[in-house]
C-alpha cells in the first residue's frame, strides 16, 4: 500500500486539487515537499491541530520534506476560517511569545534532525513583513478576482452572518496564497496539506503560483475531526485539549482519549496512530466482539499520549488511572493525583482535627459548597482523629454505627489501603502530599478529604 493508499484507507483525505496527477508526482520516487500552516493565535496548540502535524509527519516517514509554517504574519490577521466573528488582534509581543511555544510543540512530532528529510521550520513574517503594501497589491492582489474571492466559502458564511468581515481578515486568502506561492518559488514545495476549511486558502494559493509561475501545485485537505453527534472535536466540559502539558496534563490528555465515543473509537485510531493496518483491524474487530474490553480505547490512549508527551507520560498516566480501582498511589505526583480525584467529593477539614492528642471541641469539617460540621471530641487522648468520624463526615457512612460495620467487613479503605481496626485513628502522617486522604468505601465510592 503506497502514501495515499494509505492515507485515503485512513480517512485523511477530503479534496485534492488533482489527486491522479499527485500520485503520479509520487511515485516518480522523487520526495516532494509540503508544508502545513500553524498560526500563533494561542500558546499552545490543541488536539485539532494534531491531523496536520500528523499528517506531515507520515509524509516524512514515506522519505519526503515537510515544511512546518508558524504564522508570525498570518497570526497578526487571522483566519476566517470557521469563524462567526471577528478575531481579538494580537500584539507582536503577545504573537512572538506564541510563536516561541508552539515551535517546541512542532518539534515533538516532527524529526528535525533527520540525516537524510529533516524537517523545517519556516516563519511567513520573514518574507511577509518586508513586502510594501503596495507592492502586496501589485504583486499579489492584481491576480484575484473580487468576485473569486467572494465566492469562498469562508468569506461568503461571514458575509451572510450577523457580524459580517473585516477587510483585514478578508484578505487572509491572499496572505496565505502569498505563502504557498513564496514556497513553491523559493522552497520548491509542491504540496499544501491542511484541514479541509482551508480549501478556500490553499486553492488560491495554487491558482497563484499557475498564475505567476506557470508550474503545477497541489492542495490535499482532510476532513475536520468531529464527535460521534457532529460537534467540534477536541474540546471538553473544561475548555480545549491542549498539547502544552502545562495547559492540560498528560494524565487528562490520556484520559481524553481514553473516553473516546465508541461510534469513534476505531476512525480515531486510522487518524490519529501510526499503528500498521493491520494491529488496527485486529484491535476494530476486537473492539466489535467485546466494547467492554475497551481494548481500542486504550490502545488509541497510548499512542497519542505517547507521540505527544512520550512514553514516561503513558505509563504515569496509566498508573493514575489505576488510583480509583483500588491501585497504590505510590509516586504519583501531586498534581496527577488532583487530576485523578478532580471529580470526587471533597471536604475541607481543619488540619488541627488530626494532630495528637485529639482535644475536646476537635476540629471542623467542611464541605465543598461551605457547611461545616464539628469532629466530635474523644474522652480518650488518643492521637489523631478517629476514622469512623472521618467516614461520617466525608459523608460515605451514614452515622457511626454503620462506619465501625463496614470497617469491620472489610469494606473501607484508607489511601486505597484496607482498614480492618473500628478504632483507628487518622494522624498528619497519613496525609498524602501533607494534606489529602483519599478514602473509599467498597469498589467505587469515593471521598476526598483536604487538611488546611
Amino acid at each position: 500500500m503506497n502514501l495515499i493508499e494509505d492515507l485515503q484507507w485512513r480517512g485523511l483525505l477530503a479534496d485534492c486539487t488533482d489527486l491522479p496527477a499527485l500520485d503520479t508526482r509520487l511515485k516518480t520516487g522523487q520526495p516532494i515537499t509540503l508544508y502545513c500552516g500553524f498560526d500563533p493565535t494561542g500558546d499552545s496548540l490543541h488536539v485539532g491541530h494534531l491531523m496536520g502535524q500528523l499528517t506531515l509527519r507520515r509524509f516524512q516517514l514515506a522519505g519526503h520534506h515537510p515544511l512546518a509554517l508558524a504564522g508570525g504574519a498570518t497570526g497578526m490577521v487571522g483566519d476566517p476560517s470557521g469563524k462567526s466573528a471577528e478575531r481579538n488582534l494580537l500584539s507582536p509581543e503577545a504573537l512572538a511569545h506564541n510563536l516561541g511555544c508552539i515551535k517546541q510543540q512542532l518539534a515533538r512530532l516532527l524529526d528535525f534532525d533527520s540525516p537524510t528529510n529533516p524537517a523545517r521550520l519556516v516563519d511567513n513574517a520573514t518574507w511577509t513583513t518586508p513586502i510594501s503594501f503596495l507592492d502586496f497589491l501589485r504583486e499579489v492582489g492584481k491576480h484575484f478576482s473580487l468576485n473569486a474571492m467572494i465566492a469562498k466559502e469562508s468569506v461568503r458564511a461571514r458575509m451572510e452572518g450577523e457580524h459580517g468581515i473585516s477587510y483585514t481578515e478578508f484578505s487572509y486568502q491572499l496572505l496565505q496564497a502569498h505563502d504557498f506561492y513564496h514556497l513553491r518559488h523559493a522552497h520548491d514545495c509542491e504540496l499544501q496539506i491542511g484541514g479541509s476549511d482551508q480549501w478556500g486558502n490553499i486553492t488560491a494559493g495554487t491558482d497563484l503560483i499557475r498564475k505567476k509561475l506557470g508550474t503545477h501545485a497541489w492542495g490535499w485537505t482532510f476532513p475536520l475531526i468531529t464527535k460521534a453527534d457532529g460537534t467540534k472535536f477536541g474540546k471538553t466540559a473544561g475548555g480545549a485539549v491542549w498539547l502544552d502539558p502545562q495547559k492540560t496534563s498528560p494524565y487528562k490528555f490520556y484520559q481524553f482519549f481514553i473516553n473516546t465515543e465508541d461510534a469513534k473509537v476505531c476512525e480515531y485510531l486510522r487518524k490519529f496512530t501510526f499503528l500498521p493496518r493491520e494491529e488496527i483491524e485486529a484491535l476494530e474487530a476486537a473492539h466489535a466482539a467485546n466494547p467492554g474490553a475497551r481494548e481500542a480505547h486504550k490502545a488509541l490512549a497510548r499512542e497519542v499520549t505517547a507521540l505527544v508527551h512520550g512514553p514516561a507520560a503513558v505509563e504515569a498516566a496509566i498508573k493514575a488511572s489505576a488510583i480509583l480501582f483500588g491501585a497504590e498511589i505510590g509516586d504519583t505526583s501531586e498534581e496527577t493525583f488532583r487530576d485523578v480525584v478532580g471529580e470526587v467529593p471533597t471536604t475541607h477539614l481543619a488540619k488541627t482535627a488530626l494532630e495528637a492528642p485529639a482535644r475536646s471541641g476537635g476540629g471542623t469539617a467542611s464541605d465543598t459548597a461551605g457547611a461545616t460540621a464539628p469532629i466530635a471530641a474523644t474522652a480518650e487522648k488518643t492521637s489523631g482523629a478517629p476514622l469512623i468520624e472521618l467516614l461520617v463526615h466525608s459523608g460515605l457512612c451514614s452515622s457511626k454505627g454503620q462506619a465501625r460495620k463496614d470497617i469491620s467487613g472489610g469494606g473501607i479503605y484508607l489511601n486505597n489501603r484496607r482498614e480492618t481496626d473500628p478504632t483507628r485513628h487518622v494522624t498528619p502522617a497519613d496525609l498524602l502530599f501533607g494534606k489529602h486522604l483519599l478514602l473509599r468505601k467498597g469498589k467505587r465510592s469515593y471521598a476526598v478529604l483536604t487538611a488546611e
